[in-house]
Protein backbone atom coordinates (compact mmCIF):
# COMPACT_ATOMS: atom_id res chain seq x y z
CA UNK A 1 0.00 0.00 0.00
CA UNK A 2 1.37 3.41 -1.01
CA UNK A 3 0.60 6.13 1.52
CA UNK A 4 1.28 9.85 1.12
CA UNK A 5 1.33 11.63 4.48
CA UNK A 6 1.02 15.37 3.95
CA UNK A 7 1.78 18.13 6.46
CA UNK A 8 2.26 21.26 4.31
CA UNK A 9 3.19 23.71 7.13
CA UNK A 10 5.24 21.18 9.16
CA UNK A 11 3.12 21.91 12.22
CA UNK A 12 3.74 18.52 13.87
CA UNK A 13 6.97 17.03 12.53
CA UNK A 14 7.57 14.66 15.50
CA UNK A 15 4.09 13.18 15.02
CA UNK A 16 4.42 13.03 11.23
CA UNK A 17 7.77 11.27 11.34
CA UNK A 18 6.82 8.82 14.06
CA UNK A 19 3.65 7.82 12.21
CA UNK A 20 5.49 7.55 8.87
CA UNK A 21 8.13 5.31 10.44
CA UNK A 22 5.51 3.10 12.12
CA UNK A 23 3.53 2.73 8.88
CA UNK A 24 6.71 1.82 7.03
CA UNK A 25 7.60 -0.70 9.72
CA UNK A 26 4.14 -2.23 9.23
CA UNK A 27 4.91 -2.79 5.54
CA UNK A 28 3.46 0.30 3.84
CA UNK A 29 5.29 2.30 1.19
CA UNK A 30 5.26 5.76 2.81
CA UNK A 31 6.12 9.19 1.52
CA UNK A 32 6.01 12.23 3.81
CA UNK A 33 5.44 15.51 2.00
CA UNK A 34 6.00 18.61 4.07
CA UNK A 35 8.01 21.84 4.19
CA UNK A 36 11.31 22.89 5.69
CA UNK A 37 11.13 23.01 9.48
CA UNK A 38 12.52 26.38 10.58
CA UNK A 39 13.10 25.83 14.29
CA UNK A 40 15.53 22.99 14.82
CA UNK A 41 16.95 19.63 13.78
CA UNK A 42 14.61 16.66 13.36
CA UNK A 43 15.17 12.91 13.34
CA UNK A 44 16.20 11.44 9.99
CA UNK A 45 13.62 9.49 7.96
CA UNK A 46 13.39 5.86 9.06
CA UNK A 47 12.07 3.57 6.34
CA UNK A 48 10.09 6.21 4.46
CA UNK A 49 10.79 8.88 1.87
CA UNK A 50 10.78 12.55 2.88
CA UNK A 51 10.16 15.36 0.41
CA UNK A 52 10.05 19.03 1.42
CA UNK A 53 7.93 20.17 -1.49
CA UNK A 54 5.80 22.88 0.13
CA UNK A 55 6.76 26.54 0.60
CA UNK A 56 10.36 26.39 -0.66
CA UNK A 57 10.71 30.18 -0.52
CA UNK A 58 8.52 31.28 2.38
CA UNK A 59 9.97 28.69 4.76
CA UNK A 60 13.25 30.58 4.52
CA UNK A 61 11.78 34.00 5.31
CA UNK A 62 12.05 35.10 8.95
CA UNK A 63 9.69 38.09 9.00
CA UNK A 64 6.12 36.89 9.63
CA UNK A 65 4.16 39.19 7.31
CA UNK A 66 6.31 38.68 4.17
CA UNK A 67 6.46 34.96 4.93
CA UNK A 68 2.67 34.66 4.97
CA UNK A 69 2.31 36.64 1.74
CA UNK A 70 4.76 34.40 -0.09
CA UNK A 71 3.26 31.27 1.49
CA UNK A 72 -0.20 32.20 0.21
CA UNK A 73 1.25 32.47 -3.31
CA UNK A 74 3.08 29.14 -3.00
CA UNK A 75 0.19 27.20 -1.50
CA UNK A 76 -1.72 26.45 -4.74
CA UNK A 77 1.50 25.11 -6.26
CA UNK A 78 1.79 22.60 -3.43
CA UNK A 79 -1.82 21.55 -3.88
CA UNK A 80 -1.15 20.97 -7.57
CA UNK A 81 1.53 18.45 -6.57
CA UNK A 82 -1.06 16.51 -4.57
CA UNK A 83 -3.18 16.04 -7.69
CA UNK A 84 -0.27 14.26 -9.36
CA UNK A 85 0.69 11.96 -6.50
CA UNK A 86 1.09 8.27 -7.30
CA UNK A 87 -0.37 6.92 -4.04
CA UNK A 88 -3.22 4.66 -2.96
CA UNK A 89 -4.26 7.04 -0.17
CA UNK A 90 -3.42 10.68 0.54
CA UNK A 91 -3.54 11.57 4.24
CA UNK A 92 -3.54 15.28 5.07
CA UNK A 93 -2.45 16.22 8.59
CA UNK A 94 -3.10 19.97 8.52
CA UNK A 95 -4.90 22.47 6.33
CA UNK A 96 -2.75 25.58 6.14
CA UNK A 97 -5.23 27.71 4.24
CA UNK A 98 -8.70 26.14 4.49
CA UNK A 99 -10.13 29.04 2.49
CA UNK A 100 -8.04 27.84 -0.46
CA UNK A 101 -8.14 24.12 0.28
CA UNK A 102 -11.93 24.18 0.16
CA UNK A 103 -11.72 24.87 -3.57
CA UNK A 104 -8.34 23.62 -4.79
CA UNK A 105 -7.65 20.48 -2.71
CA UNK A 106 -7.99 17.65 -5.23
CA UNK A 107 -6.54 14.14 -5.35
CA UNK A 108 -6.98 11.21 -7.69
CA UNK A 109 -7.17 8.74 -4.80
CA UNK A 110 -9.04 8.55 -1.45
CA UNK A 111 -8.37 11.47 0.85
CA UNK A 112 -8.05 11.23 4.66
CA UNK A 113 -7.73 14.08 7.16
CA UNK A 114 -6.59 14.08 10.79
CA UNK A 115 -8.41 16.77 12.76
CA UNK A 116 -5.65 17.40 15.30
CA UNK A 117 -7.26 20.61 16.54
CA UNK A 118 -10.81 19.73 15.39
CA UNK A 119 -11.52 23.31 14.27
CA UNK A 120 -8.33 25.41 14.11
CA UNK A 121 -8.54 28.59 16.15
CA UNK A 122 -7.95 31.09 13.33
CA UNK A 123 -10.96 29.96 11.30
CA UNK A 124 -13.11 28.06 13.83
CA UNK A 125 -15.87 30.68 13.58
CA UNK A 126 -16.24 30.02 9.83
CA UNK A 127 -18.53 27.04 10.19
CA UNK A 128 -19.68 26.92 6.57
CA UNK A 129 -16.06 26.83 5.41
CA UNK A 130 -15.19 23.87 7.64
CA UNK A 131 -18.35 21.93 6.83
CA UNK A 132 -17.51 22.28 3.15
CA UNK A 133 -13.91 21.24 3.70
CA UNK A 134 -14.77 18.22 5.85
CA UNK A 135 -17.13 17.08 3.13
CA UNK A 136 -14.13 16.75 0.80
CA UNK A 137 -12.57 13.92 2.83
CA UNK A 138 -13.41 10.23 2.65
CA UNK A 139 -12.39 9.69 6.28
CA UNK A 140 -11.70 12.05 9.18
CA UNK A 141 -9.50 10.80 12.04
CA UNK A 142 -9.75 12.22 15.54
CA UNK A 143 -7.72 11.38 18.64
CA UNK A 144 -10.53 10.92 21.15
CA UNK A 145 -14.14 9.92 21.65
CA UNK A 146 -14.74 13.53 22.70
CA UNK A 147 -13.38 14.72 19.35
CA UNK A 148 -15.60 12.33 17.46
CA UNK A 149 -18.67 13.51 19.35
CA UNK A 150 -17.83 17.16 18.76
CA UNK A 151 -17.33 16.77 15.01
CA UNK A 152 -20.45 14.65 14.66
CA UNK A 153 -22.37 17.40 16.45
CA UNK A 154 -20.77 19.92 14.12
CA UNK A 155 -22.25 18.06 11.15
CA UNK A 156 -19.47 15.77 9.92
CA UNK A 157 -20.89 12.50 8.61
CA UNK A 158 -20.47 9.98 11.42
CA UNK A 159 -19.73 7.28 8.86
CA UNK A 160 -16.53 9.12 8.00
CA UNK A 161 -15.25 9.57 11.55
CA UNK A 162 -12.67 7.22 13.05
CA UNK A 163 -10.96 7.45 16.46
CA UNK A 164 -7.24 6.68 16.58
CA UNK A 165 -5.79 7.62 19.99
CA UNK A 166 -2.68 9.78 19.87
CA UNK A 167 0.30 7.56 20.79
CA UNK A 168 2.76 8.52 23.48
CA UNK A 169 6.25 9.66 22.59
CA UNK A 170 8.24 7.10 24.59
CA UNK A 171 11.56 8.12 26.06
CA UNK A 172 14.06 6.56 28.43
CA UNK A 173 14.31 9.26 31.06
CA UNK A 174 16.83 9.24 33.88
CA UNK A 175 14.47 10.38 36.64
CA UNK A 176 16.14 13.16 38.62
CA UNK A 177 13.15 15.00 40.03
CA UNK A 178 13.20 16.43 43.54
CA UNK A 179 9.65 15.38 44.35
CA UNK A 180 8.30 18.94 44.13
CA UNK A 181 8.71 20.10 40.51
CA UNK A 182 5.72 20.81 38.29
CA UNK A 183 6.44 21.06 34.58
CA UNK A 184 4.84 23.17 31.87
CA UNK A 185 6.07 21.75 28.57
CA UNK A 186 5.70 22.84 24.95
CA UNK A 187 4.71 25.94 23.01
CA UNK A 188 3.44 28.66 25.32
CA UNK A 189 0.13 29.91 23.93
CA UNK A 190 -2.81 31.72 25.58
CA UNK A 191 -5.10 28.67 25.65
CA UNK A 192 -2.56 26.60 27.64
CA UNK A 193 -3.33 28.38 30.91
CA UNK A 194 0.17 29.21 32.11
CA UNK A 195 -1.31 31.59 34.66
CA UNK A 196 -3.29 28.74 36.23
CA UNK A 197 -0.14 26.62 36.45
CA UNK A 198 1.71 29.43 38.20
CA UNK A 199 -1.13 30.01 40.66
CA UNK A 200 -1.52 26.28 41.39
CA UNK A 201 2.19 25.99 42.20
CA UNK A 202 1.96 29.11 44.37
CA UNK A 203 -0.74 27.40 46.46
CA UNK A 204 1.35 24.30 47.17
CA UNK A 205 3.96 24.85 49.83
CA UNK A 206 7.45 23.88 48.67
CA UNK A 207 6.47 23.38 45.03
CA UNK A 208 8.46 24.84 42.15
CA UNK A 209 7.64 25.34 38.48
CA UNK A 210 9.74 24.54 35.42
CA UNK A 211 8.54 26.18 32.20
CA UNK A 212 10.14 24.65 29.13
CA UNK A 213 9.10 25.69 25.63
CA UNK A 214 8.93 28.33 22.95
CA UNK A 215 6.86 31.37 23.88
CA UNK A 216 4.20 32.67 21.48
CA UNK A 217 2.92 35.23 23.99
CA UNK A 218 4.60 38.04 25.94
CA UNK A 219 6.13 36.49 29.04
CA UNK A 220 6.76 39.55 31.20
CA UNK A 221 3.42 39.32 33.09
CA UNK A 222 3.95 35.61 33.74
CA UNK A 223 7.52 36.14 34.94
CA UNK A 224 6.37 38.84 37.32
CA UNK A 225 3.56 36.62 38.60
CA UNK A 226 5.81 33.60 39.13
CA UNK A 227 8.72 35.43 40.72
CA UNK A 228 11.16 32.99 42.28
CA UNK A 229 8.77 30.04 41.99
CA UNK A 230 9.66 29.34 38.37
CA UNK A 231 12.68 28.61 36.25
CA UNK A 232 12.47 29.14 32.50
CA UNK A 233 13.96 27.25 29.55
CA UNK A 234 12.77 29.12 26.51
CA UNK A 235 13.08 28.56 22.79
CA UNK A 236 12.85 25.53 20.57
CA UNK A 237 13.61 22.39 22.62
CA UNK A 238 15.73 19.63 21.14
CA UNK A 239 14.90 16.02 22.06
CA UNK A 240 17.75 16.20 24.60
CA UNK A 241 16.29 19.39 26.09
CA UNK A 242 12.86 17.76 26.40
CA UNK A 243 14.34 14.65 28.00
CA UNK A 244 16.21 16.78 30.54
CA UNK A 245 13.08 18.73 31.46
CA UNK A 246 11.07 15.52 31.84
CA UNK A 247 13.81 13.99 33.98
CA UNK A 248 13.42 16.86 36.43
CA UNK A 249 9.61 16.81 36.47
CA UNK A 250 7.57 15.21 39.22
CA UNK A 251 4.22 16.15 37.66
CA UNK A 252 3.24 17.85 34.37
CA UNK A 253 0.48 20.48 34.28
CA UNK A 254 -2.11 20.98 31.52
CA UNK A 255 -4.74 23.54 32.57
CA UNK A 256 -5.79 24.02 28.95
CA UNK A 257 -8.77 25.95 27.66
CA UNK A 258 -11.22 24.05 25.39
CA UNK A 259 -9.53 24.87 22.07
CA UNK A 260 -7.76 21.62 21.13
CA UNK A 261 -8.58 17.93 21.25
CA UNK A 262 -5.25 16.41 22.31
CA UNK A 263 -1.81 17.53 23.45
CA UNK A 264 1.48 16.24 22.09
CA UNK A 265 3.21 17.63 25.18
CA UNK A 266 0.96 15.51 27.40
CA UNK A 267 1.87 12.41 25.39
CA UNK A 268 5.56 13.26 25.79
CA UNK A 269 5.10 13.47 29.56
CA UNK A 270 3.23 10.17 29.78
CA UNK A 271 5.83 8.59 27.49
CA UNK A 272 8.48 9.50 30.06
CA UNK A 273 6.43 8.08 32.93
CA UNK A 274 5.53 11.54 34.25
CA UNK A 275 1.93 11.79 35.51
CA UNK A 276 -0.21 14.82 34.76
CA UNK A 277 -2.87 17.09 36.20
CA UNK A 278 -5.27 18.18 33.44
CA UNK A 279 -8.47 20.11 32.97
CA UNK A 280 -11.23 17.97 31.49
CA UNK A 281 -11.34 19.65 28.07
CA UNK A 282 -11.45 18.04 24.63
CA UNK A 283 -9.82 14.64 24.65
CA UNK A 284 -6.92 15.65 26.88
CA UNK A 285 -8.36 13.95 29.94
CA UNK A 286 -9.02 10.62 28.21
CA UNK A 287 -5.55 9.00 28.51
CA UNK A 288 -5.08 10.35 32.04
CA UNK A 289 -8.45 9.02 33.17
CA UNK A 290 -8.26 5.74 31.23
CA UNK A 291 -4.86 4.73 32.59
CA UNK A 292 -4.98 6.43 35.98
CA UNK A 293 -2.00 8.57 34.98
CA UNK A 294 -2.68 11.53 37.24
CA UNK A 295 -5.68 13.71 38.04
CA UNK A 296 -8.54 15.14 35.97
CA UNK A 297 -10.14 18.37 37.18
CA UNK A 298 -13.21 20.25 35.97
CA UNK A 299 -12.31 23.03 33.52
CA UNK A 300 -11.38 26.26 35.27
CA UNK A 301 -11.51 24.73 38.77
CA UNK A 302 -8.27 26.24 40.00
CA UNK A 303 -8.91 25.18 43.60
CA UNK A 304 -9.32 21.56 42.45
CA UNK A 305 -6.30 21.83 40.17
CA UNK A 306 -4.08 23.06 43.01
CA UNK A 307 -5.46 20.39 45.35
CA UNK A 308 -4.69 17.65 42.81
CA UNK A 309 -1.15 18.95 42.42
CA UNK A 310 -0.72 19.11 46.20
CA UNK A 311 -1.86 15.50 46.60
CA UNK A 312 0.53 14.20 43.97
CA UNK A 313 3.47 16.09 45.47
CA UNK A 314 2.78 15.15 49.09
CA UNK A 315 1.29 11.65 48.98
CA UNK A 316 3.93 9.18 47.83
CA UNK A 317 1.41 6.37 47.34
CA UNK A 318 -0.77 8.51 45.06
CA UNK A 319 2.27 9.64 43.07
CA UNK A 320 3.50 6.06 42.68
CA UNK A 321 0.08 4.92 41.45
CA UNK A 322 -0.04 7.79 38.94
CA UNK A 323 3.42 6.91 37.68
CA UNK A 324 2.25 3.33 37.17
CA UNK A 325 -0.68 4.72 35.20
CA UNK A 326 1.67 6.70 32.99
CA UNK A 327 3.62 3.51 32.35
CA UNK A 328 0.38 1.74 31.38
CA UNK A 329 -0.36 4.51 28.90
CA UNK A 330 3.17 4.19 27.54
CA UNK A 331 2.65 0.44 27.02
CA UNK A 332 -0.78 0.73 25.39
CA UNK A 333 -0.62 3.90 23.29
CA UNK A 334 2.10 2.77 20.90
CA UNK A 335 2.96 3.92 17.41
CA UNK A 336 2.65 0.33 16.19
CA UNK A 337 -0.97 0.29 17.40
CA UNK A 338 -1.61 3.64 15.73
CA UNK A 339 -0.10 2.41 12.47
CA UNK A 340 -2.33 -0.68 12.51
CA UNK A 341 -5.40 1.49 13.16
CA UNK A 342 -4.48 3.85 10.31
CA UNK A 343 -3.91 0.97 7.90
CA UNK A 344 -7.36 -0.39 8.78
CA UNK A 345 -8.84 3.02 7.89
CA UNK A 346 -6.95 3.13 4.61
CA UNK A 347 -8.05 -0.39 3.71
CA UNK A 348 -11.69 0.66 4.05
CA UNK A 349 -11.14 2.98 1.11
CA UNK A 350 -9.42 0.57 -1.29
Amino acid sequence: MRIALVDPPAYTPPYDRALAAALAQAGADVELLTSRFRFGTLVAPDGYELREVFYPLSSRIDRPRPRWVVKALEHPLGLARLRRLDADVVHLQWSTLPEVDRWLLRTRTPLVFTAHDLLPRRTAHRTALWRALFARFDRVIVHSASGRSKLAGFGVDEGKLRVVPHPVFPSAVDRRDDGRTALVLGLIRPYKGLGDSIEAVRRVEGARLLVAGDARVPLEPYRAEAGGLASWRLGWLSPADIADALAQATVALFPYRPEIDQSGALLQALGAGVPAVVYDVGGIAEPVRTFGAGSVVAPGDLDGFAAALRTLLTDTAVLAAAREGAERARSALTWDAAAAAHLAVYEELL
